[in-house]
């Protein structure tokens, strides 16, 4: 257990705002999914150029994350935070005033590189402000925040299509809700640009860069100060073991690659190709597709994003107690029976031209499933994927080699999310039979490769993973 002082009060602090990427994270991504059949009839786009509006964001996500991890290791965490404000902001206001499709894929690009910076420097900065006791719970503030966007950007799709009396109505100004619904994505973007320039530097950044004295000043600030000394010992030790041997690189023996960095990218690949994103990007279009309303099924929407919300919280209070590989194996069996149930009652769909509908039980069976799907997910594999990039590489080359990782995740996430709608419409128990074998091969490949780093300093973590 840690210990309540006002330094540890102050990482708590420091994280939360942090966390603000992680919002506009989740919000940025999932804000398209109120939106997405009013932007088709908006503009007659057809199943593949939807999926492509929808998905094309995540290839400016891995592009920002491959980019913004190197950023991030030369210019400092706050400077790339406040570029991918501006990204968000950006992105927000030109994809609520877009005129036709080719624009609208502009700004998505935009907005996924702001979420791919993101998605490097804030588990990279968290990690690295955090006292060990606190670290694991620190970390999944990254995946609550991003759980929150999610629920906000579901929340508020709902809220102004129901009000105007669709997503294709006009609400405000002759403006229809749809795109409204990407506009409010503006205010938090404005919070994440002013606490780029109030949020303190990593100190693990500034010992990089051999400014020590910031760094001391910065932990005097979140440590107890008999531990001051030993986190600036350690850290210059390791920093200098980096630049001694072929841990300063990401290059290593296995596939051009350190061991490490594959383990990342791995971790990062199983968290998408469960396919979690389907149902945060596709839900509404799903659910209408099985009976429900548009209504309906913005509501159930929003509910499945409580849930991971909710279960987020499970996980942040469990993670420095049971510790990551339990919890991770536990999230991996229960998204693996969830996902064969899911392809189980897609079997007995029937199909009348387009539509899809469930009968008798299957319907409240597959929606049950879906969400203990989300159950798994957010308790085990959404926050703790992210504490582990935190924690796992040499402090050289960490934010490099997060880039790498969520690059990968990003990549995982578009190449789901573009061959959703091709693959639902030729088989829906097929597409979650295949991801039900991804959640077991998740078990696996945690079992076999991925050690236990609870209550450990992050020099002792690395450690584990490059020898």
């Amino acid at each position: 257990m840690a210990q309540s002082t006002p330094y540890t009060k102050k990482a708590y602090g420091l994280s939360i705002a942090a966390a603000v990427g992680g919002f506009l994270f989740g919000f940025d991504s999932s804000v398209i999914n109120g939106a997405v059949d009013s932007i088709d009839k908006a503009f007659s786009l057809g199943p593949a150029l939807t999926g492509f509006v929808v998905a094309i964001a995540l290839l400016g996500c891995a592009v920002g994350a491959w980019v913004g991890g190197g950023l991030a290791d030369r210019y400092g965490r706050l400077r790339v935070i406040f570029i991918g404000g501006i990204l968000f902001l950006v992105s927000s206001i030109g994809a609520g005033l877009t005129i036709g499709p080719w624009d609208l894929l502009l700004w998505r690009v935009l907005g996924g590189l702001g979420i791919g910076i993101a998605s490097v420097v804030t588990p990279a900065y968290i990690a690295e402000i955090s006292p060990r006791q606190v670290r694991g719970t620190l970390a999944s503030f990254q995946q609550l925040a991003i759980t929150l966007g999610i629920f906000a950007a579901l929340l508020s799709d709902a809220l102004l299509a129901n009000t105007a009396g669709g997503a294709s109505e006009q609400l405000w100004i002759g403006m229809e809700a749809w795109r409204w619904m990407f506009l409010v994505g503006a205010v938090p973007a404005v919070v994440y640009i002013v606490l780029a320039f109030t949020l303190p530097e990593s100190p693990r950044y500034l010992l990089a860069k051999h400014r020590e004295d910031e760094a001391r000043d910065i932990f005097k600030t979140l440590v107890i100060e008999s531990e001051v000394d030993r986190n600036i010992n350690d850290i210059n030790k390791a920093i200098e073991a980096d630049e001694k041997n072929a841990s300063a690189s990401l290059r290593g023996p296995k596939f051009g690659l350190q061991g490490v960095v594959w383990i990342g990218i791995l971790l990062s690949i199983f968290q998408q190709f469960v396919g979690i994103n389907v149902i945060f990007y596709y839900s509404t279009s799903l659910w209408k597709a099985v009976g429900f309303t548009e209504e309906y099924s913005l509501l159930v929407s929003v509910i499945t994003a409580v849930t991971n919300v909710v279960l987020t919280f499970v996980a942040i209070f469990l993670v420095d107690r049971v510790g990551r590989r339990p919890i991770l194996l536990t999230g991996s069996v229960l998204m693996t029976i969830a996902l064969g149930t899911m392809a189980l009652a897609f079997s007995f769909a029937t199909k009348s031209g387009e539509d899809v509908s469930l009968p008798g039980a299957w319907g409240p069976i597959a929606l049950i499933a879906a969400n203990v799907f989300v159950v798994g997910f957010a308790a085990s594999w959404g926050p703790l994927v992210w504490v582990l990039l935190g924690e796992i590489f040499p402090p050289r080359i960490r934010g490099k080699a997060l880039g790498v990782a969520a690059s990968a995740q990003w990549l995982a996430n578009f190449a789901i999310t573009v061959t959703f709608p091709a693959m639902s419409g030729w088989s829906l128990p097929i597409t979650y039979g295949m991801y039900a074998v991804f959640a077991l091969l998740s078990f696996i490949f945690v079992f076999a490769k991925v050690p236990e780093t609870k209550g450990m300093e992050l020099e002792q973590t690395e450690t584990l993973f490059t020898k």
